[in-house]
């Protein structure tokens, strides 16, 4: 299986986009006076519902056809259930290693910066460790990302714009817990921005295994694709609607999701 060089540069390209908007999450949280909780919940609940959408619909259908032509329909289709829940298992997995207080998806306001003063230049180490659990976080989102914009061209743009909606908040509460670790914001900010980072590299490793195995045959294909719809559906669920509901009005998230897969659903019809 071969990809042309502009499939490329588009999957690493929107990846890239995505990741760096933790960057304008902590850009905001310096430069905003209070968070406006109900466009965030609204633009969460959206990429929700994008991502759901798009993972159910586009992703994990291309990932059972792969399969199936290459192991048969029996086979093919236990292999792309298995591999769904195995992306699912995954980012669980990385989520539960993460504890509460360095979570990126425990709820910070940008006011919170200007309730404390930084209280002691020792907890550098715990800001420092923070930023890695965030980097380790975004790796499968990166992988996530790179990959279903390889799936289809056409869905790269919203799903790296749901992602990246998905990473401005992250970058508030990295920015948070850094800024008081430091006293600086602008050593919060750069290293919110560059947590970030890990998207794109996890792109890389991605782009290396399907470029180095794909060539073969579609189990790999099938399998990765799989695995990437069911990291999206989780995070949906377990990050983006929690969050949302938390910023704001329950009616609200679940609006925005609605949006949010109406807007997919529209996009792909576009393409048919």
């Amino acid at each position: 299986m071969e990809f042309e060089f502009n499939t490329v540069a588009i999957a690493f390209g929107m990846t890239l986009f995505a990741g760096l908007a933790t960057g304008i999450g902590s850009a905001i949280a310096f430069f905003a006076k209070r968070t406006n909780t109900k466009f965030l919940a609204l633009s969460l609940g959206f990429s929700a519902g994008v991502m759901i959408y798009v993972s159910l619909v586009e992703i994990f259908p291309k990932a059972n056809s792969a399969l199936v032509e290459q192991h048969g329909t029996v086979a093919g289709s236990w292999y792309t259930v298995l591999s769904f829940f195995g992306g699912i298992l995954l980012i669980a997995i990385i989520d539960k290693m993460i504890p509460s207080f360095e979570n990126p998806h425990e709820v910070k306001k940008i006011e919170d910066l200007d309730d404390k003063k930084p209280v002691d230049k020792k907890l550098m180490r715990m800001g420092m460790f923070s930023a890695l659990a965030i980097a380790i976080h975004n790796f499968p989102e990166g992988l996530a990302t790179f990959a279903a914009a390889l799936a289809d061209p056409t869905i790269a743009i919203p799903i790296a714009v749901a992602i990246a909606i998905h990473n401005v908040p992250e970058g508030i509460a990295v920015s948070v817990p850094i800024y008081y670790a430091t006293g600086s914001r602008k050593k919060a900010f750069l290293y919110s921005f560059l947590s970030g980072l890990a998207e794109p590299v996890g792109a890389l490793i991605g782009f290396v295994l399907i470029y180095s195995f794909l060539g073969l045959n579609n189990t790999v294909f099938g399998v990765l694709f799989g695995g990437v719809a069911g990291i999206m559906v989780f995070i949906s669920l377990d990050e983006l609607l929690p969050t949302a509901e938390e910023y704001g009005e329950h009616h609200i998230a679940i609006y925005g999701l609605i949006a949010g897969m109406a807007v997919m659903a529209v996009s792909l019809l576009l393409f048919l």
